[in-house]
């Protein structure tokens, strides 16, 4: 990991000059787009709202990876083979703190999300655990402990850029939920486009009995999934939600019997990795970026993400394929 006080630096740096951030030069789409596909980086619209906001995302990219400059034993990447190549896995394995997130995980994380983002073969990518009845137990409390009031504000804040990293990545992203999720756990998977999880999964954000609040992007990524109204009484109680209850209130996409949400994830990401790679990434930034717009707007940007994709291979193979009554074979071109 980079030395302290350079991270330091930059965090103080980042708080005294925060990001530029310009809606109100948001209204060509079309400029934006271009921009963005012939960046190297690809994220989500949010950054490609204007050229501060493609700075924004270099700066981002840039602290997370001067983090992240060792191996981690406790994420693993897996690309799965065969019918299923296309589809990668972050597992994450520290079984002896139930998968609390400290230094190494963060670092592991961080290493993981960068090695997706740089491989143009993902199409989905899902979440999981490789511990039994537990996604991710929140924060490793343990180490916190021997943070001074510094460290631990830079962590939460490598912790957020993490999150946001994931947020932002070009591809689908599946939360593989099994036991509990909780704290920077839950945070990790609001993260995420897709939740799935456990009927016994329980998941919460119990920082307010802490004497703290989410720090990751919980107290903004919950009430816009959820709702503000039952994102705050989450929050301000602290309750923790079984699956079932969690499927009701739309905090997850689905429920499935105990042991299955692995199944079912894979399931959805094998439907997903089907379909045209860039029509996927052309799909998340219309609906990401479209959600922020008002409907004038978002429909203009809707139109020019459409417009990337006319001239693509894979949409003269999908209608060929069509046509011709057999299964495409896209290419991502």
């Amino acid at each position: 990991m980079a030395s302290l006080s350079r991270l330091q630096t930059i965090a103080r740096s980042l708080k005294r000059n925060p990001l530029p951030h310009s809606p109100t030069k948001l209204f060509n789409p079309r400029e934006t787009i271009r921009h963005a596909s012939s960046s190297r980086a690809i994220a989500s619209p949010r950054c490609f709202t204007s050229v501060p906001g493609n700075w924004q995302l270099q700066t981002r990219r840039t602290l997370i990876l001067e983090s992240a400059t060792s191996a981690s034993e406790s994420v693993k990447l897996n690309r799965l083979s065969d019918s299923d190549s296309g589809i990668v896995e972050v597992c994450l394995d520290r079984p002896g703190a139930k998968n609390a997130i400290g230094r190494d995980m963060l670092r592991g994380l961080q290493n993981a999300l960068e090695a997706v983002r740089e491989d143009t073969s993902a199409n989905v990518l899902m979440i999981c655990s490789a511990v039994p009845r537990v996604f991710c137990a929140g924060a490793d409390l343990k180490e916190r402990k021997t943070m001074s009031p510094s460290e631990v504000q830079l962590f939460v804040n490598l912790l957020r850029l993490t999150f946001s990293s994931l947020e932002d990545l070009h591809i689908p992203t599946i939360a593989v939920i099994e036991g509990a999720a909780l704290g920077g756990g839950l945070e990790l998977a609001l993260s995420c486009d897709l939740r799935i999880c456990g009927d016994d999964a329980v998941l919460g954000l119990p920082e307010t009995g802490l004497a703290i609040i989410p720090g990751a992007g919980g107290t903004q990524r919950l009430p816009r999934i959820v709702g503000k109204s039952l994102a705050k009484e989450l929050i301000y109680t602290g309750r923790r939600v079984g699956g079932k209850d969690a499927k009701s209130m739309g905090l997850v996409n689905h429920s499935v019997a105990s042991g299955e949400a692995h199944l079912k994830a894979l399931e959805i990401a094998r439907d997903i990795n089907q379909k045209g790679p860039l029509a996927l990434k052309m799909a998340k930034r219309a609906i990401d970026k479209g959600l922020e717009l008002d409907m004038v707007s978002a429909l203009e940007w809707e139109e020019d993400c459409y417009e990337q994709l006319l001239n693509t291979k894979d949409r003269l193979e999908g209608l060929a394929a069509f046509a011709e009554k057999r299964k495409p074979k896209y290419t991502g071109q």
